[in-house]
């Protein structure tokens, strides 16, 4: 290459160079954009109806239940300050029984649909530092499933009254998730040892 070639080369360079920058800014403001984009949660949850227990179907992965392997379940119940405790049960790959006990707390009464729920121990649940977003984005009208999520579409989780749901059911509620902006490539499918016995 002749000194007479330099400012061409410079040039082209420059130009990658500055295109590639283009599309990378364009790619960050995409997933930023997918990422901020309002998250619809169902219009009202009636709180009465929704305790008890709910059998987790499909998830994505969450790092606190790297141990669940199967019989993964949440029991809701109220407390006396109305705020909802939480019992998450499931069992490791070696049978040992996990529990996580927590509370939830409405972020949108009356409407009950978005609620963050903390783990920390009982005396200093009340702060409102680690909490997790719990939001309810779809629900049947008899209440006997549900797909929850939260904003960033990071977590979800698809949960029913049995330990089992219709293929037909969970492919609905699987198909809103994803058109939700949420991606199902690792996605987890619970195992149930009950659901296998009955």
């Amino acid at each position: 290459m002749n000194d007479s070639n330099l400012p061409k080369a410079s040039w082209r360079i420059t130009k990658i160079v500055i295109g590639g920058a283009i599309l990378v800014g364009l790619g960050a403001a995409t997933l930023a954009y997918a990422q901020t984009k309002p998250m619809p949660v169902v219009e009202k949850v009636e709180l009465d109806r929704y305790l008890g227990v709910w059998y987790e179907i499909a998830r994505k992965p969450m790092y606190f239940q790297n141990k669940c392997v199967r019989d993964v379940s949440a029991t809701y119940t109220l407390n006396e300050n109305g705020n909802v405790s939480v019992d998450n049960r499931c069992y490791s790959q070696d049978g040992v029984l996990q529990q996580a006990l927590g509370e939830a707390f409405v972020q949108n009464a009356p409407f009950n649909s978005k609620l963050q729920v903390s783990f920390l121990p009982e005396a200093v649940r009340w702060l409102p530092v680690a909490r997790g977003d719990y939001w309810i984005l779809k629900l049947d009208d008899d209440y006997q499933t549900v797909l929850v999520g939260e904003p960033r579409r990071k977590y979800m989780w698809v949960l029913s009254r049995t330990p089992e749901a219709k293929p037909e059911v969970l492919n609905e509620y699987l198909e809103y998730a994803k058109s939700l902006g949420y991606d199902l490539g690792d996605l987890i499918r619970t195992q149930h040892s009950k659901a296998k016995s009955e």
